[in-house]
């Protein structure tokens, strides 16, 4: 069994910063891409920022140049660095990894959500 822990969420004034912290833990062997994702009320959820396990990146269009993601494997922790926010930021952000569980058997996991909410 594989959790997903995610914590630094908040309320936050447009132009702020916020970190977010998804730490993996469980029966891990390896985790390939790890990402952040985002849902906002009435709307899909949608692609923030993933990482792969080689440390390449990929952003939405909508954060290019405000979030930045990384990654601590050694702690099986992704990060996402958030700066520069605006109040169409404002979602449930949830963790994502890709987690092999023994050798040869992958599964995707999630994490439970972390509230952000950017005041104008």
């Amino acid at each position: 069994q594989v959790q997903l822990v995610e914590s630094g969420g908040g309320l936050v004034q447009a132009g702020g910063s916020l970190r977010l912290s998804c730490a993996a833990s469980g029966s891990i062997v390896k985790i390939n891409a790890m990402g952040w994702y985002r849902q906002a009320p009435g709307k899909q959820r949608e692609l923030v920022a993933t990482v792969a396990s080689d440390g390449t990146t990929n952003y939405a269009d909508s954060v290019k140049g405000r979030f930045t993601i990384s990654r601590d494997n050694a702690k099986n922790t992704v990060y996402l660095q958030m700066n520069s926010l605006k109040p169409e930021d404002t979602a449930v952000y949830y963790c994502n990894a890709g987690v092999f569980f023994t050798p040869f058997r992958s599964s995707d996991y999630w994490g439970q959500g972390t509230q952000v909410t950017v005041s104008s």
